[in-house]
C-alpha cells in the first residue's frame, strides 16, 4: 500500500488521553472533550463513551463520505443515505481486538447497485484502508 509522505498532509488531529479507557480524551483545538469510561460490559460505570464508540463514529462518517465519493464517479444517487458501523470488542489470540460491521441504507439505488458501491467506498475508504488485514470488516 502506498505511504503518505508528510508533505502530502493535507489535515492533522491531535488527541489527548489521560487515565486511558477511564479518564477524559481531548483533541488539541478544544472541539472534542469528553469522558470515556469503559461500558457495563466490560466492568465500567459507562458513564462516558468509550473508544469503540469513538472509532464507529469516526469509520462511519469516513465511510459515508467514500460512499459519497463513489457515487460521483458512478453518476448514483445516494441522497438521503446513512452508513452505520458497529465496532465490537472482544477476546482474541493476543488480548483484545475488534470487529467491525459497516452498514448502509441508500433509498435511492436497487440492492445490486447498493451493494457494488458499498464494495468500492471499502476500496478508498481510509478506515478501511488502514484497518485492511488488521481486523474482521463486514458489509451489509
Amino acid at each position: 500500500m502506498p505511504e503518505i509522505q508528510q508533505s502530502d498532509v493535507l489535515y492533522t488531529a491531535v488527541a489527548t488521553a489521560e487515565n486511558g479507557r477511564d479518564g477524559r480524551v481531548a483533541t488539541a483545538d478544544g472541539r472534542l472533550d469528553v469522558i470515556v469510561n469503559p461500558p457495563k460490559e466490560m466492568g465500567g460505570s459507562g458513564a462516558g463513551t468509550n473508544p469503540e464508540q469513538l472509532f464507529a463514529a469516526g469509520y462511519s462518517a469516513c465511510f459515508q463520505g467514500a460512499l459519497g465519493v463513489v457515487a460521483r464517479q458512478e453518476k448514483a444517487d445516494v441522497s438521503g443515505s446513512t452508513v452505520t458501523a458497529k465496532v465490537g470488542i472482544g477476546r482474541n489470540a493476543d488480548g483484545f481486538g475488534l470487529i467491525v460491521e459497516i452498514s448502509a441504507t441508500i433509498p435511492n439505488t436497487d440492492p445490486a447497485t447498493a451493494r457494488a458501491l458499498l464494495e468500492k467506498a471499502h476500496q478508498v475508504c481510509p478506515y478501511s484502508k488502514a484497518t485492511r488485514g488488521n481486523i474482521s470488516v463486514t458489509l451489509a
